[in-house]
């Protein structure tokens, strides 16, 4: 848990529940902070000790622990693009995550949507910028109209994303964005139900989550309507039978496409009962407040179970 980019503080949520959750009588379970400055393992008495980098091992009073797998819960930079996943796959050691490619790829919005897109799945008009480019602004907004959200290609938690209401907006969304990026995405509005929809490996089947729908108090789903409340997720989600059997049908199918494994939550939004694709998240938040444990219980799922089951399928991969 922890990380490199601004998610830090919620990951480090993230990882407490995780550790939290996981049966102690099963695993033994150790928290590992992962920062800028220091990879260290937190004991119980908050005391640290160093991780050594060369087999991802820790010193303990002398006893020397060598870990069996690892439960990733960093978000953003580097356990959701899938840096820190690279070094695991290189030492051997497993872990709960997709594939280090597969994690890279999905963390590039950009570049997974042009992947879903080959395959007819349906996305919102959108347009690319690297820092450095010619911006014509008229241009843009003709493409994708106005409102239009601009967002930077490879950060999460909603940080640095705007929704552009005026073309007096457009140059200050922009400037905010490349603050987390310097590539961004610039895509249009779609005025429709957003879902947010979970798809795990449980007892190694690829299986939905019961589908939440996002009513955002702001403007759009942001940091706050994420993490401070700002927002009403209602888990059902309050779609027909044909939306949710069509949004079921396309998530798996986006999984599948994008090679995944571990758990996902992908956001979607219906535009005339088809859904259409925005983002994957690789690594969602697992605090008791976030969507996908939030899902799991609906589907009577602890998060003892949930948490092991994604330890079990690790190991055996």
């Amino acid at each position: 848990m922890g990380g490199y980019s601004s998610e830090v503080a919620i990951s480090l949520q993230s990882g407490a529940v995780v550790y939290e959750h996981l049966d102690k009588e099963k695993y033994n379970v150790y928290k590992v902070h992962i920062l800028k400055d220091k990879w260290v393992l937190v004991d119980k008495k908050n005391l640290e000790f160093p991780i050594n980098k060369d087999d991802f091992s820790a010193d303990i009073k002398g006893k020397k622990v060598i870990f069996d797998a690892v439960f990733n819960a960093i978000h953003g930079n580097p356990g959701e693009n899938g840096t820190i996943l690279a070094y695991f796959d290189l030492i051997g050691i497993k872990h709960t995550s997709a594939p280090f490619y597969q994690m890279a790829l999905t963390f590039n919005k950009r570049d997974t949507l042009s992947v879903v897109k080959n395959y007819g799945i349906s996305t919102a008009i959108s347009v690319y910028l690297n820092q450095g480019d010619q911006i014509n602004v008229d241009e843009i907004i003709k493409k994708v109209g106005l409102p239009c959200f601009v967002k930077p290609n490879n950060a999460g938690s909603s940080f640095g994303i705007s929704k552009v209401h005026t073309k007096a907006e457009f140059m200050p969304a922009l400037e905010m964005a490349y603050q987390e990026d310097s590539e961004l995405l610039i895509e249009s509005f779609l005025d429709g139900t957003e879902v947010s929809v979970g798809v795990i490996q449980h007892k190694g089947i690829t299986r939905v989550l019961p589908i939440t729908e996002i009513v955002s108090e702001n403007d759009f789903f942001d940091y706050q309507a994420k993490y401070e409340g700002k927002s009403q997720e209602i888990t059902p989600a309050r779609i027909s039978k044909s939306q949710e059997n069509r949004v079921i049908e396309i998530s798996k199918r986006v999984y599948d496409i994008l090679n995944m494994r571990g758990f996902s939550r992908s956001e979607y939004i219906f535009v005339n009962d088809e859904p259409h694709f925005l983002e994957m998240n690789t690594v969602p938040g697992l605090t008791e407040a976030s969507i996908l444990p939030q899902q799991a219980r609906h589907a009577g799922i602890s998060l003892t179970e949930l948490f092991g089951d994604a330890i079990e399928t690790a190991l055996t991969h």
